[in-house]
């Protein structure tokens, strides 16, 4: 074995990377476990394509179960440098510092390398997300475990090839999940939570088009910090054509979570329990200096010109879709601006309404831009009674939630749930619990039965309402 300046990288002050000769050499590599017991470092991880930043906070932290070294595939280029600084970072910092090892392949034959050599038993990709359906299907048909940033589908056709992955999936007796950060939210949480309790909430309403049962929003910044910097996107974040129209974008959270807090633990059937309404989507027009202070781009490149209009980039990241579940009305919306005014940042909206109370979650000035979660009683309710069990409620709810409490909130007929500082992980901290998760089904060797059909379920909503949209 020998460098290959092909392969080679600068960063290498303290990850060791490790490159294969593009000579005739054979590489003779250990057989690599496919069946998982929770033993330390049996989980070998390929990282695919690591052109979302997603890909590196899942591994801003170590895990038992994974091995230290992490194989990289990769086309050259920013991205890519991107990643293993932002790796290195961690491996030197110095509170909890990371020892990751990345033996790093770089080359447009990235996939058809992975597969060729097959050194892991996991891969994550979290990156462009024109090939990235094509790309799962792939690795699931080669036997190998897959843990994907969303969207795994940005379109219809795309839509047809996940199912295909899926299948694919439980023949080979391989696990394919999502990464879905925001069930890992304290206040998304106790929403789902206290909506399962009928002495507070009742039952779920069935809702209107115009007044729904269930209602989320999310307003998202391309300029952004992420790790306490400057987030860097690349140019193609801004073409729907490779990262995907906001519709099938961050709405898959949004869409996931009126599965997981309305119908716990049921599986929804997209062929029988999903009836689309109807859809929208608008875009987010940018200037050139805009686009060059998010990417460091001097130009719109030429992918990019044919949604440049008076010298404008327009995005359609914009996007709301109303849609029936098991005969409740939802609603979902997403909205992308430039940059967050000083001292807010990306934030959540998000009601349920129940027949005695409705659970709403906001996240603006007043909550300090940090997410909250209040009770509001319906019209028609002894107050003096709703206080009661609201109390009486939290207090059970306080021996699974350490310190849990609620206040009135003064002036309105408005509960306020107290959360405790230490449920209020960051968003940063969220891929550790999804991937923390993920080692577990892998380790039981399956997903909850409801998991892949509402999978299914979700995207066939977010591509299905990007056809109705245009």
């Amino acid at each position: 074995m020998r460098f290959n300046s092909k392969f080679w990288s600068p960063f290498a002050a303290s990850i060791l990377l490790l490159s294969v000769s593009c000579s005739n050499e054979k590489n003779v590599e250990e057989e690599v476990n496919t069946t998982f017991t929770g033993g330390k470092d049996e989980i070998k991880l390929i990282t695919l394509d690591p052109g979302h930043f997603h890909a590196h906070l899942v591994v801003k932290s170590m895990y038992d179960q994974v091995d230290p070294k992490i194989f990289v595939y990769a086309p050259d280029g920013p991205e890519l440098t991107s990643y293993l600084k932002s790796v290195e970072s961690y491996n030197t910092r110095e509170e909890d510092p990371t020892s990751w090892e990345l033996e790093v392949y770089k080359g447009d034959d990235y996939l058809q390398k992975m597969l060729s050599e097959k050194k892991g038993n996991v891969m994550l990709t979290a990156g462009n997300n024109k090939e990235k359906t094509a790309n799962i299907k792939a690795t699931i048909e080669a036997g190998i475990n897959v843990l994907a940033d969303k969207p795994m589908a940005i379109d219809a056709a795309g839509f047809e090839t996940l199912k295909e992955a899926f299948e694919l999936a439980e023949k080979n007796d391989v696990l394919l999940f999502d990464i879905m950060t925001e069930r890992f939210e304290i206040s998304t949480i106790l929403q789902r939570e206290f909506s399962l309790i009928p002495e507070v909430f009742g039952q779920m309403e069935k809702g209107t088009v115009e007044n729904p049962a269930i209602t989320k929003e999310s307003i998202h910044h391309f300029y952004k910090q992420v790790a306490g910097k400057p987030l860097t996107r690349p140019g193609w974040f801004y073409d729907v054509n490779q990262q995907g129209n906001g519709i099938v974008d961050v709405t898959t959270h949004l869409v996931d979570l009126v599965q997981w807090e309305s119908f716990p633990g049921k599986v929804i059937n997209y062929e029988t329990d999903i009836e689309m309404i109807n859809a929208k989507r608008w875009t987010t027009d940018l200037t050139l200096e805009e686009f060059t202070s998010s990417t460091g781009l001097k130009e719109f490149p030429d992918y990019l010109q044919p949604v440049v209009s008076d010298g404008l980039l327009k995005v359609y990241g914009n996007g709301e879709i109303n849609y029936k579940i098991n005969g409740v009305h939802a609603k979902v919306s997403v909205i992308w601006n430039y940059k967050a005014p000083e001292g807010s940042a990306d934030t959540h909206y998000s009601i349920m309404r129940g027949t005695k109370a409705n659970l709403v979650i906001r996240q603006d000035a007043e909550e300090k831009y940090k997410p909250e979660l209040y009770i509001e009683p319906v019209e028609g309710q002894d107050l003096a009674e709703f206080e009661e069990n609201v109390t009486k409620q939290v207090k059970v709810l306080a021996a699974t939630f350490k310190d849990l409490d609620v206040v009135k909130v003064e002036g309105k007929n408005s509960w306020r749930i107290i959360i405790p500082q230490a449920y209020r992980h960051g968003h940063e901290d969220h891929f550790r619990e999804v991937t923390e998760t993920y080692i577990k089904y892998l380790k039981e060797g399956k997903l909850p039965d409801w998991e892949v059909p509402n999978m299914l379920a979700k995207y066939y909503v977010t591509t299905q309402a990007l056809e109705l949209a245009k």
